[in-house]
């Protein structure tokens, strides 16, 4: 058996292959765009196929440049988390549309099972708010909507995408890690199963539902490559992240900027409770015991770069917006609110609309995009003030993901945040928290102590913005997003 780690980063908008040595260096990357597809507003779905034609795609690249299926030790797979894929087991082909983290189509649902009273309740039991970011929900109205799955009958299998792939992967072997299990709103949070309670109250027939299973294990082999590669790895994206951010002690915290920005510390073995509308989720599984976090989401981050690029034409490429922020000594009096999809944490708004505020005709193209960057570290600030609430406040954060190469941005969440932020040099930790969770599985390291030896160096950015224009900037951040929830 080689020593290469191959791990697979399904992503909301690509997916990648990238190939790493047990030190940790990356030792080559492949990836292809996915397709989204926006039926009505508020839906966003993806072919399941498609996810996996590119995956086997960018996988197999990196086979055949790690010099074929017997030089690598395991498979790591990482994933969007709650989006849901729908399928035959007995074809192995998908029955509808995946239906995708960001759509919002279950909102009148969660609008409903609130107004029953059944959220206290679900959080409870979950650690999670009735929000059509969750499985549970998309499941709940396919199920409804969707003949085709209720006529599969017990043909019908469900899974989030790391389940969707491990079923192509070995040929229909049905498991999903606790990691995404914890993001249902089916799983209890705190024995580790799935909630018959739960299951009926989405309609979720039980047995198309896959095992759960730990983060890293040896779960099956795949002949696909043309070989037998063990898969030893799996967790969400953002927990997986998590890992790649060695934040093993309570308290450690770590914030990815992708498609969306998630913020997750480390709540130690004891599952947690929030107060202030975080949510409570599984940070890890080992050995059938399970570590926790409490997290904030928030939906829109680095996707908001690409709508400025793609759908309105202010910017031609995502890195140019730090030249273009840097060339403002400030906003200008503009906020951006980037409620393209709903306001995550803390309010939970499904039905929030995007704003942009302050405009006059000494506003530029520059305030404009700067306001962008922004909104980064003002959706931070207010993730942070909620963890504090909680009793989870933040000493120092680990940032990372495409968005955080900009050194504009990671100085100013610095800045408004008022706490050092730490950035590896190498940013694509989800990837590498995978690649150490499949070292682990596969025996190439005792523990994920052990595999922190695959990380580098960092970089720390120190707050330099004084006091009086923090409040300021924050002031008005406060007054945009009441004029956007009100």
């Amino acid at each position: 058996m080689g020593e290469k780690l191959l791990v697979i980063d399904e992503g909301t908008t690509s997916t990648r292959a990238m190939l790493f040595a047990p030190g940790g260096k990356c030792l080559g990357s492949h990836s292809a765009d996915l397709t989204q597809h926006y039926p009505r507003p508020g839906w966003v779905e993806h072919d399941a196929s498609e996810i996996w034609r590119r995956t086997l795609e960018c996988a197999s690249a990196m086979v055949a440049e790690a010099g074929g299926p017997d030089t690598i030790a395991a498979i790591g797979i990482t994933n969007q988390r709650e989006t849901i894929v729908f399928w035959d087991k007995s074809t192995g082909e998908p029955l509808a549309p995946a239906i995708v983290w960001q759509d919002r189509r279950s909102a009148a649902l969660c609008r409903k099972l609130k107004e029953a009273g059944e959220e206290p309740g679900v959080q409870a039991r979950t650690g999670l708010l009735l929000d059509p970011y969750f499985s549970g929900t998309k499941i709940a109205w396919a199920m409804e909507h969707w003949p085709q799955l209720r006529g599969a009958g017990a043909r019908l299998a469900v899974g989030t995408v790391e389940s969707w792939l491990v079923w192509k992967l070995t040929g229909g072997l049905h498991i999903t890690d606790a990691t995404n299990a914890s993001r249902t709103l089916m799983m209890g949070l705190g024995s580790g199963g799935w909630s018959d309670g739960l299951v009926d109250m989405f309609g979720c027939p039980r047995d198309a539902l896959p095992e759960i299973v730990d983060c890293a294990g040896q779960f099956g082999t795949t002949p696909v490559f043309g070989g037998s590669i063990p898969i030893c790895g799996m967790a969400g994206d953002q927990q997986a992240a998590t890992i790649g951010q060695a934040c093993f002690a309570r308290g450690d915290t770590k914030a990815t900027f992708g498609t969306g920005a998630f913020v997750l510390t480390n709540a130690g073995t004891t599952p947690p409770s929030s107060k202030n509308r975080l949510l409570a989720t599984v940070l890890w599984q080992l050995g059938g015991r399970r570590t926790y976090a409490i997290e904030g989401s928030v939906f829109v981050a680095g996707s908001l770069i690409q709508w400025l690029r793609d759908a309105v034409n202010l910017i031609e490429t995502a890195p140019e917006t730090e030249a273009i922020a840097r060339s403002v000594p400030d906003n200008g009096g503009v906020y951006l609110v980037p409620a393209l999809s709903g306001l995550g944490t803390p309010w939970w708004e499904p039905d929030a609309r995007a704003a942009i505020s302050g405009l006059s005709f000494s506003s530029t193209r520059a305030h404009i995009v700067r306001a962008a960057l922004e909104a980064m570290a003002h959706q931070s600030h207010d993730l942070k003030t909620a963890f504090a609430a909680d009793g989870a406040d933040w000493a120092r954060l680990r940032v990372d993901g495409g968005m955080v190469t900009n050194n504009w941005l990671a100085q100013d969440l610095a800045d408004v945040l008022d706490l050092p932020v730490d950035r590896p040099d190498f940013a694509e930790t989800t990837a590498l928290g995978a690649a150490m969770l499949a070292g682990v599985g596969s025996g190439l390291f005792a523990n994920l102590e052990e595999a922190t030896k695959m990380r580098g160096p960092e970089v720390a950015f120190e707050p330099k913005l004084d006091a009086e224009a923090r409040t300021r900037r924050l002031a008005g951040w406060k007054a945009a997003v009441e004029r956007v929830i009100r």
